[in-house]
């Protein structure tokens, strides 16, 4: 199993909302740390199926967040219509991991199987807790039942595998939590 990215696209971020009246945008950066993402250029933005190329003509932190300015985006108005794009970058752009590490993007969407074999749903997201990463696994239509569960990430304690090619993981995890 290679956990090295394959060519094709990954999800960096998204942006939120505008900011000011000249154009610029609200950023929300996967990357670690946030502002890496304006180190994989061009972006691809996506909304639905559509992509569209952009580049980042500034950017900078602002307060908790980062916001930055689209090339040829000059107006608020404008601005708008990118609001809740789904930020790509060729993945390609993006350091290799060793074996074993992961790009959180990788992980979305896998579905969990505990080690008996019962579907917990699929990964919707992950979320950064300070101790650990966390999981978010939603119930799915094949699922055992339709809870949302949160599941540390911890290799080799809580998740005994996962399988790119297959788009699934194995958990040591109760489905009663």
């Amino acid at each position: 199993m290679s956990s090295n990215p394959q060519k094709e696209n990954m999800v960096l971020g998204k942006i939120t909302a505008v900011y000011g009246i000249k154009g610029w945008v609200k950023i929300y950066s996967f990357t670690d740390p946030m502002e890496n993402i304006f180190n994989y250029q061009p972006w691809q933005l996506k909304v639905g199926g559509t992509l569209k190329e952009v580049k980042v003509s500034a950017s900078k932190k602002h307060g908790k967040g980062l916001i930055a300015k689209l090339e040829g985006v000059d107006d608020r108005n404008v601005a708008q219509t990118y609001c809740g794009y789904e930020i790509l970058a060729d993945s390609s752009l993006l350091p290799e991991l060793k074996e074993g590490e992961y790009y959180w993007s990788q992980l979305q969407n896998l579905l969990v199987y505990t080690e008996s074999d019962q579907l917990l749903g699929k990964v919707s997201h992950l979320m950064e807790t300070g101790s650990n990463d966390v999981l978010v696994v939603k119930g799915n239509k094949d699922s055992i039942d339709q809870k949302e569960r949160l599941l540390p990430y911890l290799p080799d304690q809580v998740i005994k595998e996962i399988d790119l090619e297959t788009g699934t993981m194995r958990v040591d995890w109760d489905p009663e939590f």
